[in-house]
């Protein structure tokens, strides 16, 4: 494993971020989180959108399992 020595914690002199905006881009995750997918995954999918929709077709199948369960009517009752 390689150690780090002080040169590693200092800023090139190359990157110049004096221009820089913070938080310019933050709007555009209100209300969203970014998630990680696995190479397998992310390759099945074009886009966020086809993800989220992946996500909720499943969820909404998961849900109408629970509902006709046996277990979850025991509840009901």
């Amino acid at each position: 494993m390689k150690k780090a020595n002080q040169d590693d914690d200092e800023m090139r002199a190359e990157y110049d971020f004096s221009g820089g905006i913070r938080g310019k881009y933050i709007a555009r995750l209100n209300g969203k989180r970014v998630v990680l997918l696995d190479l397998d995954v992310a390759e099945r999918f074009s886009d966020s959108d086809s993800v989220n929709q992946a996500l909720r077709l499943l969820m909404k199948a998961g849900a109408e399992a629970t509902k006709s369960s046996p277990a979850s009517r025991e509840k009901a009752s």
